[in-house]
């Protein structure tokens, strides 16, 4: 799974990486993105790509109770195309959102050791993510979740799921305001490559959401 991430670069990287004439406000550093909470999303509406926030934590456009969104932080890429929540979204409803690193918790003799996981060759990147616009009388949210497969050798040491990173060429593609059908969108996430990644030990200060400070990412002494 994947159940916090950072966002630590600047503007001028997020711009460049991605090809983003306009964001629509400026993105301050995340140390702990964690679940219910604003993340940094991209989407293509024909004309352009934009980039603005939306809630982590998907809300399908039928639920009737909100707080469902907190138990769709991830959606399995095995299957999220034959499941009622995310088919749509995979059909036609696929967003970047936006990272730097994300982090994991490796079981150890001692306890749960959480770990920050970036890649090797990238500062920036975005998970697969799928979103959804869910409106009532009262409120308006734009909601997302993370795609998530098996690990590969690198990442099974420390934990058996992880999300779907992009390559960086894969990346538009996957946003083209073109319906696939669930299939299609299941096949290309099938056929991605993972790059490789680096990783290390921090503090479990990182444990707690309320913790956002840059000390989450401090590597232990």
């Amino acid at each position: 799974m994947c159940g916090r991430f950072t966002l630590t670069v600047d503007d001028h990287e997020i711009r460049k990486e991605f090809g983003i004439e306009t964001i629509s406000e400026d993105i301050e550093p995340r140390f702990n993105v964690a679940p219910g909470q604003k993340v940094w999303t991209i989407i293509q509406n024909g004309a352009e790509k934009r980039a603005g926030q939306m809630d982590w934590g998907l809300i399908p456009s039928w639920a009737k109770d909100p707080k469902i969104g907190y138990k769709m932080i991830n959606a399995r890429s095995e299957t999220a195309h034959e499941k009622p929540s995310f088919k749509r979204l995979m059909a036609q409803r696929r967003c970047l959102i936006l990272a730097d690193s994300f982090y994991e918790w490796k079981k150890t003799d001692e306890g749960k050791q959480p770990m920050r996981i970036s890649l090797a060759n990238r500062n920036v990147f975005a998970f697969a993510g799928l979103w959804d616009h869910w409106k009532t009388e009262e409120e308006d949210r734009f909601t997302c979740t993370i795609l998530t497969r098996e690990s590969n050798e690198f990442m099974n040491d420390i934990h058996h799921r992880m999300p779907v990173i992009l390559p960086r060429d894969k990346q538009n593609q996957w946003i083209e305001p073109v319906k696939w059908s669930g299939e299609q969108a299941h096949q290309f996430v099938e056929q991605l490559t993972i790059e490789d990644f680096d990783a290390y030990p921090v503090s479990s200060y990182v444990n707690s959401a309320k913790n956002t400070g840059a000390a989450c990412i401090e590597p232990l002494a």
